[in-house]
């Protein structure tokens, strides 16, 4: 048989399993595209495919890849989305009702939540997750160590996901 029929019976076997995965994985039911470039990475490295495995298996691995990877990428432009910040503009030290018309329900949320959290966590949230600071330059500017800015970076994660419902945080 060749690829492309191949991969097309795969489709019709494993694309619905595939598709639950990925909802179940990334919490979120626009995963089509997803599922599709399963699908196309496995055409395009079908050369590859270690017939000792199951092409189910094969198929799941490259979906977890792919699941890790947009996970990863949400949540970078979920930061990056968040707050944008405009040297003329004032910055805002209130939340209120006029403060907050451009903002949109996911980034009040957010914003929320890293208010709520002790001062640590949030002051390390805005230094590394919000302005992009290496560790080398929050341990500077906090004048802590980087194991320290490391730790409590990952703690302060935990927490914001926590504060907002999310998942684990791991």
């Amino acid at each position: 048989m060749d690829k492309d029929k191949q991969i097309s019976q795969w489709f019709d076997l494993y694309s619905d399993a595939i598709y639950q995965y990925f909802l179940y994985r990334i919490g979120s039911r626009d995963v089509e595209d997803l599922v599709q470039e399963v699908y196309i990475r496995a055409i395009k490295s079908y050369e590859s495919f270690n017939r000792k495995a199951s092409p189910k298996t094969w198929l799941y691995s490259i979906a977890r890849h792919l699941a890790i990877d947009e996970i990863r990428k949400r949540q970078r432009n979920k930061w990056k989305d968040i707050l944008f910040f405009d040297t003329r503009i004032e910055p805002i030290t209130e939340l209120t009702p006029e403060n907050i018309v451009g903002l949109n329900e996911e980034n009040l949320e957010l914003i929320q939540a890293i208010h709520s959290l002790n001062q640590q966590h949030k002051e390390i949230l805005i230094l590394r997750g919000i302005s992009g600071l290496s560790t080398f330059e929050t341990a500077i500017t906090l004048n802590w160590t980087e194991n320290k800015v490391r730790s409590t970076y990952h703690r302060a994660k935990k927490a914001l996901l926590k504060q907002i419902g999310g998942i684990d945080g791991d």
